[in-house]
């Protein structure tokens, strides 16, 4: 046993997602008397929907305490004791334990473990750029982050907003920002917006993002940040243009926060996160797990690490990690890439491979796109979807699929995922016996269309 009196001490790294479902997961299977649980957090918050915070920013979630799954009272209720404003800056693997420093105070101390768990989540990409870091440019990953958004958007003197990047959070926040009223300039690297998605696809988003009033500018790397005589920002600056800007949203992305990780000497990934085995240890390490957006996962459809940054994941990682620490079994297989968001009525969704993906671990595959619609045509209310699908050449396995349309395209790559998963061919699919009635699809739903195009093009080949 280890020297805390005949009790085991877990200590985890990171309070939310992945962090405080393992905490909660293992004090389910282990009570205080058997097993000590520290957990280190350095923001004001535990357990949050940082997923939720472009909706609570445009108004449809109307408070930021609606997006608090777990408050940290609630986590010292059951003996999790929860140190806030409290960063690890250092982990110790030889000697089992971490440096933790009191943000406020500055105070540092030494913490032992038995078991750690590393939850520390991912960094947005601050862009190395002049004038980033100037009042009225804003990146949107912690509850903190949003409220100093609302702050910004409720005192701006102008309504000119310029959203930087277009993938998920970029085209959230490029809604949000409308939703609220403001004029919307997204500057996207990119040829298209959602780079997961095939540029055909990504160009019915950039389509349908004009129409709702937003301007797009594509292909365009941001160069610097103009500020004005009071220090505020007043434009985003490209090689070619200037924009106006009352405020600016940083939507660029984000990079796994590994750096504890790798200065202790922990195994890391291509994309910089950290490697584990099926039950979520940390490569190599007995005694240390990882989840959540600090670590790489398998896609079971390229059978290649991956980096996928999303809260199903970080919350599965969780229950994974927690169950066996606290002395149980449980995997994490792998995931698909399965992800769906939205721009007002315009739904994005998308598993699988895209063409680029299948290319580059050497798959060759036929791509279809159909277009359907959402309901039986004669049914009120049927409005168009498109649907592209990837199957392997000769074998018909179904490799990815990507919808975008107006109701009911999110949901339906679900179909996907699961045939995905069970590794299914298209013809297979095709055969699914999916719910029909009028009011909710065609006769043929819009993924079998897709399927029974597939299934022909992969036999003519």
């Amino acid at each position: 046993m280890s020297m805390h009196q005949g009790r085991e001490r877990l200590v985890v790294v990171g309070g939310d997602a992945a962090g405080m479902s393992a905490a909660s997961q293992a004090r389910r299977l282990k009570g205080p008397q058997e097993l000590e649980i520290v957990a280190f957090e350095r923001g004001h918050f535990t357990s949050f929907s940082a997923c939720g915070i472009p909706y609570w920013v445009g108004g449809a979630v109307p408070e930021r305490d609606d997006l608090i799954a777990r408050t940290p009272e609630e986590h010292r209720a059951r003996d999790i004791d929860l140190r806030l404003r409290t960063e690890v800056t250092e982990l110790d693997v030889a000697g089992r334990r971490v440096r933790a420093r009191d943000v406020e105070s500055g105070a540092e101390s030494w913490t032992s473990y038995d078991k750690l768990v590393i939850a520390t989540g991912a960094r947005p990409v601050r862009p190395e750029l002049p004038g980033a870091d100037a009042p009225g440019v804003h990146g949107v990953q912690t509850l903190d982050d949003g409220q100093a958004l609302i702050d910004t958007l409720s005192r701006a003197k102008g309504r000119r907003a310029v959203v930087v990047g277009a993938g998920y959070i970029g085209v959230e926040m490029a809604e949000a920002l409308i939703d609220r009223g403001f004029e919307v300039t997204v500057v996207n690297r990119g040829e298209q917006p959602m780079s997961t998605l095939d540029p055909d696809m990504g160009r019915l988003v950039h389509r349908a993002m004009e129409g709702l009033g937003i301007t797009m500018v594509n292909g365009t790397e941001v160069t610097k940040i103009l500020t004005g005589a009071d220090g505020r920002v007043r434009a985003v600056a490209t090689q070619h243009a200037e924009y106006p800007a009352d405020v600016v949203v940083l939507g660029i992305g984000v990079r796994p926060e590994t750096a504890l990780a790798r200065a202790a000497g922990l195994p890391l990934g291509a994309h910089g996160g950290l490697l584990t085995d099926l039950a979520m240890r940390v490569r190599g390490h007995q005694n240390i797990w990882a989840g959540g957006d600090c670590v790489e996962v398998l896609n079971l459809v390229s059978g290649q690490e991956q980096y996928v940054p999303l809260g199903t994941h970080a919350n599965k990682h969780g229950q994974v990690i927690g169950t066996n620490a606290g002395g149980g079994y449980a995997t994490f297989p792998g995931v698909v890439g399965t992800a769906v968001s939205k721009v007002c009525d315009l739904e994005i969704a998308r598993t699988g491979l895209r063409e680029k993906d299948a290319r580059r671990v050497g798959l060759e595959f036929e791509a279809v796109t159909i277009e359907s619609t959402s309901r039986a045509g004669y049914y009120p209310g049927a409005s168009p979807m498109t649907v592209k699908m990837l199957a392997e050449r000769r074998t018909g396995r179904l490799l990815g699929v990507q919808i975008v349309g107006r109701e009911g395209a999110a949901k339906r790559v679900d179909i996907a995922a699961v045939a995905l998963t069970a590794r299914l061919t298209v013809e297979q699919m095709t055969a699914l016996d999916l719910g029909y009635a009028p009011p909710f699809s065609p006769v043929w739903d819009p993924v079998l269309v897709a399927a029974r195009k597939a299934a022909r093009t992969v036999r003519g080949s």
